[in-house]
C-alpha cells in the first residue's frame, strides 16, 4: 500500500518573505546599530506579560529580525507584549564570541527600563527563540548561574521560561552532526578541542539544570535540527532536575514553528501562554 503523501515543508526562502507588520516601538537597548528591540503592546490596559523572541539563522548575520515579525504580531494580537531583540551574528562587527551573548543579556535586561513606561509585568517573562535563537533563549535561562561577570551582567531579569522551538542546545553535537554548517565553531571562534572552556559557559546542555520552566517543540520531519536534539536534551534537563516538556510536532518541520498560518503555530502559542501563565 502507497504511504500517504506528507504536505510539503515550508523553506526558508518563504519564511524571509512573511510579512513584518510594524511594531510599536523600535528602542536601542545598546550603542551598535544593531544593538535594537522591537516592542509590540496588546491594545489591553497593562501590566503585560512579555516574550522575548530571539530570531534565528544560524547565528548568521544574513538573516535579520525581518524575518520573524509575523510571528511576534501574532503572539501580541493574543495578548502579550513582545520585545524581539536584534543582536550581533557572525559576521558583523563584534558578533561571533563573547558580542553576541553580551547583547542578547543586554537586550533582556533592558526590560528593567521599559517596564514602567510600558506597562510590563516583569514577573511574567519568557525567552522563546527560534533554531540558533533556541540555543540563544535556553542560554539566557541559565545566565543568571554564570560566574563570569560579563557574560552574567549586573542584574539579569529573572525569567518565567523559556521555549525554544527547534532550538540547536547541544553545541558540540551541532558540529558533530554538521547543523548550520558548523556555524556553532564559526560562533564561539573555535571548535571544542579548541576552546572547551567557551562551549562549558554558552552550550545549554552543559549549563543544566538552568533552574527556569523550559518547553522545547520540535518538528518531526525538520531536516535541519533534528527532534532528537530536542528529545535528548529534555531527558536530561528532567534528569538535572529542570521543569522541561518536550512537544513534537508529527507534520511540522523546522520554520512551521514560526509561520502563523500553520497547525503547529497553535501548539507554539499553547507551549507559551502555559509557561506565562
Amino acid at each position: 500500500m502507497l504511504k500517504p503523501l506528507q504536505p510539503p515543508l515550508i523553506g526558508v526562502d518563504e519564511v524571509l518573505k512573511l510579512p513584518n507588520p510594524a511594531p510599536d516601538a523600535r528602542i536601542p537597548y545598546g550603542s551598535d546599530p544593531l544593538q535594537f528591540g522591537d516592542l509590540r503592546l496588546p491594545e489591553a490596559e497593562g501590566p503585560h506579560p512579555v516574550v522575548v523572541i530571539i530570531h534565528g539563522g544560524c547565528w548568521r548575520s544574513q538573516y535579520t529580525i525581518e524575518h520573524i515579525g509575523s510571528f511576534a504580531d501574532a503572539l501580541t494580537r493574543d495578548g502579550l507584549a513582545t520585545w524581539t531583540i536584534e543582536y550581533r551574528r557572525v559576521g558583523d562587527p563584534g558578533g561571533g564570541w563573547p558580542g553576541t551573548f553580551l547583547d542578547v543579556g543586554a537586550a533582556i535586561d533592558h526590560i528593567h527600563r521599559l517596564r514602567e513606561e510600558h506597562a510590563l509585568d516583569i514577573s511574567r517573562v519568557v525567552v522563546a527563540g527560534h533554531s540558533a535563537g533556541g540555543h540563544l533563549a535556553l542560554w539566557a535561562g541559565a545566565r543568571r548561574k554564570l560566574t563570569d561577570a560579563a557574560l552574567r551582567g549586573k542584574d539579569p531579569l529573572a525569567l518565567k521560561g523559556v521555549v525554544s522551538l527547534a532550538g540547536v542546545d547541544n553545541l558540540r553535537r551541532a558540529i558533530d552532526e554538521g547543523v548550520c554548517d558548523n556555524m556553532a565553531a564559526e560562533l564561539l571562534g573555535g571548535t571544542p578541542e579548541e576552546v572547551p572552556d567557551r562551549y562549558a559557559v554558552t552550550s545549554p546542555i552543559e549549563l543544566l539544570p538552568l533552574g527556569v520552566a523550559q518547553h522545547l517543540v520540535s518538528g518531526a520531519r525538520d531536516p535541519i535540527v533534528p527532534e532528537a536534539f530536542g528529545r535528548d536534551y529534555c531527558r536530561a534537563a528532567r534528569e538535572a532536575g529542570d521543569e522541561a516538556v518536550l512537544t513534537v510536532i508529527p507534520d511540522a518541520g523546522h520554520f512551521e514553528l514560526i509561520a502563523p498560518s500553520t497547525a503547529a503555530w497553535r501548539q507554539v502559542k499553547k507551549a507559551i501562554w502555559e509557561i506565562v501563565e
